[in-house]
């Protein structure tokens, strides 16, 4: 495909020619036949003519089948009109067909379109759009006929033509009706079947303005239609129903509903089926054939036999009535049948709204703008309406015909546009929709024209927005039966019984509107779908449920039986099952959902359950919980808001179950199932059918013996709900039934439970014994018979022993008993055969140890604490008198005694190990003395003096340590001293925790526990170290007092270290505790010593040579300064704390150093510190406000030689001596912008003598600028005054090179962050101009001190040009310059950086190299440029010499197998010294044509014809001159651009023919070109300047060769390197290259291109520019000038937009010329000879070249003319060769 073919300005052009237009023509019955093939539906014909009459507002339509008797088959003889009937539908072929209507009749409009293919009905009311129905007519029809009013009209074929004419008719043949009469084609074509032409005849009546429809065939009428409707009533459009569709085309205003009545009577042969046998006329179904019934038949039986059984059995039935129908209708074909049918149908009046360009778009497609309003009817059946038309049926063929099959919709609905299509609905309803646009068939709906589309889909969603409506209506008339039935049945609410009576209507419905995939189209059903169900602004839609019909948001699908929750709407199972589909799109839109959990809870809030209900509900939701479709929750949830009514029989008797209280149930087998259970707990009536897991699943623990026990003693004693029967404190009948439950389950009990029980009976009187209920401890085992009168138990013999022990029940008789019987004197006691006498101690232990697993718990207690066993008094035979409990006395061993301790009176020895010694253990008697004992003692025997038992104490403690435990005592709750310290005081003793074992630890005041103690001091609980707390607190209490002191305690704490933390150390950093020596001077005492203490944090360890004079500065020693390393303090300060201290006392500490160096060497550490100082927000802040810098004044030692205003040039180079200038310098203290920073030298020795500078130094100017020290620069206010700009701007140029060359090699090694402009950014905003003068005026501000100077160089912004560099021409300084651009590349310049600059600029890149300096990629770059140029050439002139060798083998071989004539060969004009064909016989033909033979002439060819056409004759013009005068200053006035050369061909001919000469090798000729090419080299003089010449030329006598002279001096490089000369006639150079610098750049990238086609050196090509001369180039000692004039003027627009392909053949042949001239000086034949070779052997390069860039050597090929072609007009430039 082309790729640059402006096919605009072609049509344009093809448009605006001369040429003939031709209409179009049209095949009009190729057309028609084109068209009916899209009409592939039955009764097209029928269904157009139809509409017409529709459209023209008739109610009745009459069809009339016209027939001809069979040739083959005779009338039956004597038939009855039956059998006349059956014969005409049997062999009658049809010959015409007769559609009458009494429509309006037709207008000349109508006369017209009729006749006009394409030109449909412009009424936008009307359904015909395409203006092609009528032809459908043309499918059986060859001439059709039509006649309507008083005129008619005939349609004729002439050829492939159709014509008309039209008949006014008489009045006598006038009628209102319209008809259309349709000839049949040919008289072959059968009677098509009735009955589905009935059908199709019932539906078309359905939704048109027809009222009635008749069909005739000949004299018989088959069937005869009729419409009644009755009035129509508004249907209430739902509040939240969106009528507007989704883009707003349609919007739905009213909607009327109406019920029509179709009434139908037919013949009984519409029914027959005409494959009646030959004798009966009847042929059973089961024989009946149709096409393909072998195959099919077949295949029916083989499926038969797969699903036999009740198919089987219903197809045969269905057959035999098939059957038996067919017999009645054979009988009577005449015989009329009549069916009724009753039409629902809800109409919509739809406004449109469309945009004017959607309407434009939409009237181009159908030619007919879209109607304003439109309608859209939706044909349903209802329920009763059904049933009416099944039973309106009658006659003898009512069973086997159904004329109205298609008019209801059973099983999907139809589109119908006027008539129905193809398209169902995807519901069982008919969509009248008379505004859709159809296909050109009218069976499907065009969904794919864009307009169409989109008009199509919003009138198929306002479809989807009636039939919504039309559901709404249904379901009110539901909703008003339901009413009206309760009214009747006098109920309040609807029942089961109404809505049984109602479900099947509603089933009806449902179904009716279910939806199912729509064909062909299903996006047809989709689209009526979506709006049915979205067109609602809330996901609901009105629907039956179990209490009526209710929105869907309140109705839910029951999936349980939740016969519990009745109150909740569900929808019936009926009603899911029999219309599971809309159901199933209910669930999809979301717009009904499931039973929720929310729902179920909302209805247990309402009402209370009945038991029966109760057990439901814990089934169902045991259940879910079990399977985990609850949650524990919401189960929770549930359960708290459902409360139960329990009663049977009698509800006032039963009680209230709230199960939010319900926590337990009942478990038989722990607990019976008859007693009382308490509130929480769930009877177990309701739960006796639910097993254990689903009870946990409600949280419910089975009620446990404990809890159950606790509610029983609370509600005994008639405190609770129980009654007596239930008191367990006073039913022994009730306890026996308790105990054993208890009894059951006491051994799976816990022991918490069982204590539990323990303390719930105990006290109570639970146990039944034989003198009454008793509590526990008060009752006996039956087995305890020591007295006759005790309390025993009776009546519970499945009890078990231990439970009732656990419970108190005595197996022993209580110590009080004893005591009372058993060792009172013999006078006290009731029986006289006790034994006489007291018992001794000895004597009741062992009597209780006898008896000791009986012995309850509290006769232990008692035991334990009553006093019974005496000590021992002096001997262990002799015993005290008082008596002491068993746990104050110790066993009686001699230790024990010697520690003075009281020990158990027991004579005759005693044993640990014995029944009645671990007895008395169990009893409380002491083994040994405990830890507090002891040191009780030996606290005693210290304070009394008597250190042998101190010490025999502190022994026994030490070596019955660990026998004893005396580990797990805490010595630390002590009170009493009791240890012994080390010293010369033995009375002093001290509690374990204020003394220690570390002696160092004295010298803060810890006493140190005795030295032999020292092993022992972890039994005694005595630490190392004091707590270090306490040490600190000393410490801050008593700091030390001087060096040795302060060694010595910080030592001792250094070894302290690990347990000195952080807020220990913070602590001690900040508190005086340092003790610092300093002297003061006492005027009686002298020097005297003081001390002072200060904090760590502000102390430095070691000698502080730096900064002694203003920090405190100690050391003690290694050991004890890394206490106080620890403590804070550091070896030297920080520069944080060296900054704080300067900014607090700048003053003193300038002071203190007296020495300016020293305050700077401060100062550089600040500045070295400064990135992390300045993170110090508030610091940083001080800083630059403090006056804490340094700055300097200089004092000029010669003063007054600035003075004010001054005017001289600024030059420090001669006649100054820096050193002689140097003054007097004083320091003061200053804030930061109060100094200044010394960036410009020149303007420092100005102003010195009033400036506060900043030291000399990098990192201190950085310091002060960070602080806000300003600049000189920017307090220096500088006014530059710029002279003439010079003419010449060659200067300029060369320094913004060098300058663009160095700033890379300059900002090499700058910073990045200090950099303002990369250099880059110099070479496209920096210009450069040479100006005569710069003046500069520096002024300081704030002050009226100035000075005027003449300067070399300055940098100023321009609006014109930018950043400019202005320089003087005559002489500048590189230092000025460097000044002046540093400016431009540095945030902030410093003075050895102009420096640096001016070096870079003034030094060579050799000399760069040699000081180190990487300069090599500068010269690498260079050179590569011209290495890769130069290799590419030689690579080229390589090949060529290559080909030159091929060439030179191949001549020879052909000379060799050839040879020629003539043995000398004639030398090449203008060969080179080294040419192959340098020869003496070539040198004497060079004589020879010197004397005027000149050498035999080429054929003249393609390229001859390109020099003719430059004027590269043959000694005809000069090559680089015309006669032309400057383009610029035509005097005449013409337009025409300048021709390239002489035009003048006035060519002799040859009068003498000369034999033939050899011819010349193509190699010899080759060679010479490319040793011409070689030859050139580029010029490297400044100007040219040469002085016209003209040299006679002795070819012809007519003939001079002219050289014009040339002045022109070089002036720039362009872009890509070529030297550009300028006349020296031109009045200003640099504006002139300065407005032609671009096109100068296009002209060398055009003449490079050229030398390129050659291998040409680039160097060798150079632009000229005379405005005057009439010469486009000349060869200058083999280096090429090209004048730049000419590209101008012929070849300059053309490039600029993009076409270079005519400049490159111009200046491809110029260099042709020119490098013809290398070879031979003179224009001679000799010169076109080498011209033309040029051309011929570099011609495919260019063409190449041309290619390349898109354009093609076709451009070469198409600016030739024919040689032979006589030229018509003289050619005014290259463009057209």
């Amino acid at each position: 495909m082309a790729a640059n073919i402006d096919y605009s300005a072609l049509r344009a052009q093809t448009m605006g020619a001369g040429n003939d237009e031709e209409a179009v023509t049209v095949n009009t019955r190729a057309l028609i036949d084109k068209v009916l093939a899209r009409y592939s539906g039955e009764w097209t014909v029928l269904r157009e003519l139809l509409q017409n009459a529709a459209d023209a507002s008739a109610s009745n339509v009459t069809i009339k089948f016209e027939t001809v008797p069979s040739s083959t088959v005779p009338l039956p003889q004597n038939a009855d009109s039956s059998a006349l009937l059956k014969h005409t539908l049997l062999y009658h072929t049809i010959k015409r067909l007769l559609v009458t209507n009494n429509g309006q009749p037709f207008g000349p409009n109508d006369w017209s379109r009729l006749k006009r293919i394409a030109e449909g009905n412009p009424d936008e009311t009307k359904i015909g759009a395409f203006g092609v129905g009528f032809y459908s007519v043309f499918a059986d029809c060859e001439e059709p006929f039509v006649s309507s009013g008083n005129e008619a009209m005939a349609f004729y074929w002439k050829g492939n033509s159709l014509f008309t004419r039209r008949l006014q008719l008489p009045e006598t043949q006038s009628t209102t009706d319209t008809t259309f009469v349709l000839d049949s084609r040919n008289t072959t074509s059968p009677i098509p079947s009735l009955l589905p032409l009935c059908q199709f005849l019932a539906s078309s009546l359905t939704f048109v303005g027809l009222t009635s429809i008749d069909l005739w065939l000949d004299d018989w009428r088959l069937i005869h239609l009729n419409k009644f409707t009755a009035p129509s009533v508004d249907v209430k459009i739902p509040k939240n129903l969106e009528t507007r569709t989704t883009e707003g085309l349609m919007q739905v205003i009213t909607v009327m509903r109406e019920t029509a009545q179709l009434d139908a009577k037919w013949l009984n042969i519409v029914a027959w089926k005409r494959n009646a046998g030959a004798n009966t006329g009847l042929v059973s179904a089961s024989a009946s054939v149709v096409k393909g019934a072998p195959s099919s038949q077949s295949l029916r039986s083989f499926f038969s036999r797969l699903t036999a059984g009740s198919n089987s059995a219903a197809a045969d039935k269905a057959a035999k009535e098939d059957r038996a129908s067919q017999e009645a209708i054979s009988e009577d074909l005449t015989g009329e049948s009549v069916a009724t049918v009753f039409l629902h149908v809800n109409t919509a009046n739809v406004r449109t709204s469309a945009n004017k360009a959607f309407s434009q778009e939409l009237e181009r497609a159908t030619k007919k703008p879209p109607p304003k309003t439109t309608t859209i009817a939706i044909l349903t059946s209802s329920y009763d309406e059904k049933a009416a038309s099944t039973s309106t049926v009658s006659g003898a063929a009512w069973k086997a015909t159904d004329i109205f099959s298609s008019v209801l919709p059973s099983k999907y609905g139809r589109i119908f546009i006027g008539f129905p299509t193809h398209q169902t609905t995807g519901l069982n309803a008919h969509i009248s929709a008379p505004s859709v646009i159809p296909t050109v068939e009218r069976e499907s709906i065009d969904l794919n024209a864009r307009w169409v589309r989109t008009w199509n889909m919003e009138m198929l969603r306002a479809a989807g927005i009636v039939c919504r409506v039309a559901w709404s209506g249904e379901i009110d008339s539901v909703k008003e039966r339901l009413t009206q039935s309760i009214t009747i049945a006098k109920k309040s609410k609807v029942g089961k019984e109404e809505i049984a009576a109602i479900l099947p209507e509603a089933i009806h419905i449902l179904n009716q509107f279910t939806f199912r995939e729509s064909t062909p189209s299903s996006q047809v059903g989709s689209l009526v779908e979506e709006a049915f169900w979205t067109c609602n602004r809330k996901a609901s839609i009105d629907i039956l449920s179990s209490c009526g019909v209710l929105p869907s948001q309140e109705v839910r699908i029951a999936v349980d039986d939740l016969s519990f929750v009745e109150g909740i709407p569900v929808l019936p199972k009926a009603l899911v099952e029999q219309a599971n589909e809309f159901v199933k799109r209910l669930r999809d839109y979301g717009i009904i959902t499931e039973i929720t959990i929310s729902d179920i809870k909302k209805e247990l809030e309402a009402k209370a359950l009945n038991g029966k209900q109760l057990v439901e509900f814990l089934e169902w939701i045991g259940h879910k919980a079990r399977i985990n479709e609850v949650d524990e929750y919401m189960v929770r949830t549930l359960l708290d808001v459902t409360v139960a009514n329990d009663y049977e029989d009698a509800p006032d008797q039963g009680k209230v179950i709230v199960l939010s209280e319900i926590k337990h149930f009942v478990n038989k087998n722990k607990i019976s199932a008859s007693v009382p259970v308490p509130p929480n707990t769930m009877p177990f009536k309701f739960t006796k059918n639910l097993d254990r897991e689903v009870l946990g699943a409600l949280g419910w623990d089975d009620l446990q013996v404990v809890p159950w026990l606790r509610w029983l003693v609370e509600n005994a004693g008639g405190r609770g709900q129980l009654s007596k029967e239930y008191d367990l404190t006073a039913s022994p009948s009730f306890a026996s039934i308790v105990l054993p439950i208890i009894s059951k389950q006491w051994d799976g009990l816990s022991q918490s439970s069982k204590a539990t029980v323990v303390e719930l009976m105990s006290c109570r009187t639970v146990i039944p014994t034989k003198v009454g209920m008793k509590r526990p401890e008060q009752a006996y085992f039956p087995s305890v018979k020591l007295f006759d009168d005790l309390p025993a138990v009776t009546g519970l013999h499945s009890v078990k022993e231990k439970f009732l022990a656990a419970l108190g029940v005595r197996k022993t008789v209580e110590l009080g008993i004893v005591f009372e019987r058993l060792m009172a004197p013999p006078e006290y006691t009731s029986d006289p055969s006790a034994p006489q006498g007291r018992w001794s101690h000895i004597d009741l232990i062992k009597y209780l140890t006898s008896i000791r697993g009986d012995i309850p718990m509290d006769d232990v207690k008692r035991l334990r604490s009553t006093p019974i066993c005496p000590a021992e008094a002096g001997s262990p035979n002799k015993g005290t008198i008082d008596r002491y409990i068993i746990s104050e006395l110790f066993e009686p061993t001699d230790t024990h005694r010697v520690l003075g301790l009281q020990v158990i009176q027991w004579p005759g020895g005693y044993q640990r190990n014995s029944d009645e010694g671990r007895f008395m253990t169990f009893l409380g008697l002491k083994s040994y003395p405990s830890a507090p004992e002891v040191i009780a003692i030996t606290a005693k025997a210290a304070t009394a003096g008597n250190h042998l038992l101190r010490d025999r104490a502190l022994r026994y403690f030490v070596d019955f340590y660990h026998n004893n435990k005396y580990a797990g005592t805490s010595i630390a709750s002590i009170t009493t001293p009791f240890l012994p310290l080390q010293g010369n005081d033995a009375q002093k003793v001290a509690l374990p925790s204020d003394c220690v074992t570390n002696e160092r630890a004295a010298i803060i005041g810890f006493d140190i526990l005795r030295n032999d103690l020292h092993p022992h001091a972890e039994k005694f609980d005595v630490q190392r170290d004091p707590p270090i707390a306490w040490c600190i607190d000393r410490l801050l209490a008593n700091p030390p007092q001087s060096t040795r002191s302060a060694k010595d305690v910080f030592g001792y704490l250094s070894t302290r270290l690990s347990a000195i933390g952080d807020t220990y150390s913070q602590r001690l950093g900040n508190a005086s505790i340092v003790p610092i020596a300093s002297k003061a001077r006492n005027s009686l005492t002298g020097n005297v010593q003081t001390v002072r203490h200060v904090p760590p944090r502000l102390c430095f360890l070691g000698d502080g040579d730096k900064y002694a004079d203003i920090f405190d500065y100690a050391d003690f020693g290694s050991e004890a300064n890394s206490f106080l390393l620890r403590c804070g303090s550091k070896h030297e300060p920080t520069t944080s704390e060296l900054a704080q201290i300067v900014v607090r006392e700048p003053a003193r500490i300038f002071s203190v150093f007296q020495s300016p160096e020293r305050y700077l060497d401060l100062l550089r550490t600040l500045a070295d510190a400064w990135p992390i100082l300045k993170k110090d927000k508030a610091l940083a802040k001080e800083m630059k406000r403090v006056p804490f810098l340094l700055g300097f004044k200089e004092l000029s030692s010669a003063p007054g030689r600035v003075e004010q205003n001054q005017s001289q040039p600024i030059d420090v180079a001669e006649g100054y001596d820096v050193e002689d200038d140097i003054g007097v310098k004083t320091y003061q203290l200053a804030k930061a912008h109060q100094i200044v920073i010394a960036d410009d030298m020149i303007s420092y020795n100005l102003f010195k003598d009033n400036l506060l500078t900043a030291p000399f130094e990098n990192s201190l100017e950085d310091f002060y600028f960070s602080l806000g020290a300003p600049t000189l620069g920017s307090v220096v206010e500088e006014k530059h005054h710029i002279g003439d700009v010079t003419e010449d701007q060659a200067g300029a140029l060369k320094l913004k090179k060098l300058i663009e060359e160095r700033a890379r090699l300059f900002l090499h090694d700058i910073p990045h962050d200090q950099i303002k402009h990369e250099a880059k950014w110099l070479e496209k905003n920096l210009t450069v101009v040479s100006v005569r003068s710069v003046a500069l005026r520096k002024s300081l501000k704030g002050t009226t001190l100035s000075h005027n100077a003449r300067i070399t160089a300055a940098t100023l912004y321009d609006a014109r040009r930018g950043q400019t560099l202005y320089f003087t021409s005559a002489k500048y300084e590189t230092f000025q310059v460097s000044q002046a651009v540093v400016t431009l590349l540095l945030l902030r310049p410093k003075p050895q950086q102009a420096m640096l600059l001016d070096m870079l600029l003034n030094t060579g890149l050799q000399g760069l190299r040699t000081r180190g300096y990487n300069v090599e990629r500068i010269l690498r770059q260079k050179a590569n440029e011209v290495r890769i140029a130069e290799e590419e050439r030689k690579k080229q002139l390589d090949e060529e010499q290559k080909n030159l060798k091929e060439q030179e083998r191949a001549f020879k071989e052909l000379q060799a197998r050839h040879p020629v004539r003539v043995q000398e060969q004639v030398s090449m004009p203008g060969v080179f010294p080294d040419s192959p064909d340098r020869n003496p016989a070539a040198q004497s033909l060079q004589i020879s044509q010197a004397n005027g033979d000149e050498p035999q002439r080429r054929p003249r060819g393609l390229f001859s014809e390109f020099t003719r056409r430059l004027g590269f004759e043959d000694g005809r013009r000069s090559s680089s001159e015309t006669n032309m005068p400057s383009m610029g200053t035509n005097s005449q006035g013409s337009n025409e651009p300048p021709p390239p050369y002489s035009q003048d061909d006035g060519q002799k001919s040859l009068t003498t023919i000369k034999p033939p000469k050899p011819v010349t090798a193509p190699h010899q000729t080759q060679q010479n070109l490319v040793s011409a090419i070689q030859a050139s080299r580029p010029y490297h003089s400044r100007s040219v300047v040469a002085q016209p010449s003209v040299n006679e030329v002795k070819e012809t006598q007519s003939y001079c060769d002219s050289r014009p002279a040339q002045n022109i001096t070089f002036c720039a490089d362009s872009s890509s390197g070529v030297k550009i000369f300028l006349s020296n006639d031109l009045a200003d150079k640099d504006r002139f290259m300065a407005q032609n610098s671009s096109a100068f750049n296009a002209f060398a990238a055009i003449l490079l291109d050229c030398a390129d086609a050659f291998s040409l050196p680039r160097t060798s090509v150079h632009i000229y520019y005379e405005g005057d001369s009439s010469t486009i180039a000349f060869n200058y000692n083999k280096a090429l000038f090209c004048n730049y004039l000419y590209f101008e003027n012929l070849h300059l627009p053309a490039v600029q937009q993009g076409r270079k392909a005519d400049a490159l053949v111009y200046w491809w042949v110029v260099l042709c010329h020119e490098l013809a001239h290398n070879l031979v000086q003179d224009h001679s034949s000799a010169h076109s000879y080498y011209v033309e070779s040029f051309v011929q052997q570099y011609f495919g390069r260019i063409a190449s070249k041309l290619d390349r860039q898109g354009q093609g050597a076709s451009s070469m090929a198409a600016h030739s003319i024919d040689p032979l072609r006589p030229r018509q007009q003289p050619l005014p430039s290259l463009l057209d060769v």
